[in-house]
């Protein structure tokens, strides 16, 4: 393996990772409220619906982002309704929101497009672009750092850089703002916060509708970044895995970065070598493709009982009379 393909697979990693890294961030301000959210799946599938359908409807890659984030918004706000308002069961609540946006999105798109549940290819302005960094040619003559530079962080659409600037600003939110602090307790101690003469209920439903934003952009980078077109279950598993990277990563935002680049480097690997020989044995495509699944397994199998949850986590508040 050379150094170019080295930068080939490092490039389609971070592509890979992005949709993962919003929804495990997605992920984390939902936990870190008390509210756990199985659902992140669902939302990104109905994001990625709305947003190809809205990006060729219009020929604005923005105006499908912003229908993206709404259609994962109106989820969230079912997710927060059953479970913080109705005091229902949250992992019951996020399969019933999986299950919906499987069934509507083909059920929709039927409807409007008449493709078996996809959306017309997208092209032009209804895709995202991908973003030349400054001086990335400038300096890709400079040994190891600017091929890195250039080959590896220049050219990925905008939304890739978004979702790497919102792990440092997610770290900010959560340890160094008093909204954070409050998020942090409600997922700890709700009865504190309440005490404390601050709404529950309220900072729950925030964290809900951030990570229904956070999904948004997930599934509208899958459709209009990743991809060029809406395709039925096109999220294929990413949400469960981003709940295991929430796992791995101990509800942390710099640890959730790694998780998901580990996630994202696996799935890159085996697209790269769909079937890989090495030497004395020769892994077929079968396994290669199942990788990134099989790591998601080992890591629950053995990080579920070293990671702690916040306390409160999949309880409803109930206020004391």
């Amino acid at each position: 393996m050379d150094y170019l393909t080295i930068l080939q697979i490092l490039d389609s990693a971070l592509r890979l990772a992005t949709p993962l890294l919003f929804a495990c961030l997605a992920g984390l301000f939902s936990e870190r409220a008390g509210i756990f959210d199985i659902g992140l799946e669902g939302k990104m599938l109905m994001a990625a619906f709305f947003s190809a359908a809205t990006a060729y409807s219009t020929g604005s890659v923005w105006l499908g982002l912003l229908a993206g984030i709404a259609g994962s918004l109106v989820l969230s706000g079912i997710h927060g309704l059953a479970s913080i308002t109705f005091r229902g069961n949250q992992l019951i609540s996020g399969v019933a929101i999986n299950f919906l946006a499987s069934g509507l999105t083909v059920l929709i798109g039927l409807s409007w497009f008449k493709l078996g549940g996809q959306t017309p290819a997208l092209q032009g302005d209804a895709r995202f672009q991908g973003l030349d960094l400054p001086f990335a040619e400038a300096l890709s003559g400079v040994p190891v750092f600017g091929p890195l530079y250039s080959e590896v962080l220049s050219g990925h659409t905008i939304l890739v850089y978004v979702a790497l600037l919102c792990v440092p600003l997610t770290w900010y939110v959560l340890f160094r703002t008093r909204f954070g602090l409050r998020l942090r307790a409600v997922g700890e101690n709700p009865a504190a916060v309440d005490t404390a003469g601050i709404s529950v209920v309220g900072l729950r439903y925030a964290a809900v509708a951030i990570c229904g934003v956070l999904c948004g952009l997930a599934g509208a980078y899958l459709a209009t970044g990743l991809g060029a077109s809406f395709v039925k279950e096109m999220t294929a598993g990413r949400g469960y895995i981003a709940l295991a990277a929430l796992i791995f990563a101990k509800w942390r935002p710099w640890y959730a970065l790694y998780a998901t680049f580990l996630f994202g480097l696996l799935e890159a690997i085996s697209n790269r070598y769909p079937s890989l020989d090495l030497g004395f044995v020769t892994l077929p495509s079968q396994f290669m493709q199942a990788l990134p699944y099989i790591l998601t397994v080992v890591i629950l199998a053995g990080f579920v009982g070293k990671a702690t949850p916040p306390r409160a986590g999949g309880e409803p508040y109930v206020k004391e009379r």
